[in-house]
């Protein structure tokens, strides 16, 4: 009671108040040997925020396409990835935790979206809050719900026994790197940079899931730099085009 309280008291704020979530990373990977993480949740706002937790996975077919099938449908003895809790009441500056636990099959790698969406609590939806509670936080809210953003990360699930064979194939116009294992692999900090280590586009990050390839073109007098991730081993590659 004390808690429902404070929380409720942090809901007396100016006009503009609105929570600012920051989930952290966008990507989580669960090796071989992990079934469980822990996912924090920070509220950067002036606002509590009352958080929805929702959890899909993502299907691949064999052309590419991805189908989103969510986990909050089945039973839950069902669901192949658990999000607890699935609401949460991040107050402002302050963090929550969210568990994940995979109890599933790892004949191979599974994927996953997990959605947090700050919303407008209702009776009855889960947060515990009385109609006047919740017609209360209503009114503080209602110059900034407008911003009120969903935010995204994606789960990776990797196989009981993830496999990596990946190389750099140099061709003259271009290099490619094809993901023969049975694990995403992850090109980190890819940077591409004239000689001098000017001129350099924007750093990026790129997934390569089992059986795909990532090619880029090969341009004379550019120097390109990445760190390749095969599950907890990496390793450093440093080319000119």
């Amino acid at each position: 009671m004390k808690y429902l309280i404070y929380l409720l008291s942090l809901m007396i704020l100016p006009a503009q108040a609105a929570p600012e979530l920051n989930i952290g990373a966008l990507y989580e990977y669960l090796d071989g040997g992990r079934s469980t993480a822990l996912k924090r949740i920070y509220n950067g706002g002036d606002s509590t925020a009352f958080v929805k937790v929702m959890v899909a996975e993502l299907v691949y077919a064999a052309d590419g396409t991805v189908t989103e099938v969510a986990m909050d449908g089945q039973p839950s003895d069902q669901r192949s990835l658990v999000a607890s809790p699935a609401r949460l009441i991040v107050p402002a500056n302050g963090m929550q935790q969210v568990r994940l636990l995979f109890r599933g099959e790892r004949n191979k790698e599974r994927y996953y979206r997990l959605r947090f969406i700050p919303v407008l609590p209702e009776v009855n939806d889960g947060f515990g809050l009385t109609s006047e509670e919740a017609e209360q936080y209503d009114a503080s809210l209602k110059a900034g719900v407008n911003i009120l953003a969903g935010y995204g990360a994606v789960v990776f699930v990797r196989p009981a026994q993830p496999q990596y064979a990946t190389e750099v194939v140099h061709e003259p116009k271009r290099f490619v790197i094809p993901n023969k294992g049975n694990s995403t692999i992850v090109l980190d900090h890819f940077n591409d940079c004239d000689l001098n280590g000017n001129d350099c586009a924007p750093p990026t990050k790129h997934h390569v899931r089992p059986t795909k390839s990532l090619e880029f073109e090969r341009k004379p007098g550019r120097n390109y730099r990445f760190v390749l991730e095969e599950g907890t081993q990496q390793r450093s590659f440093d080319f000119n085009g």
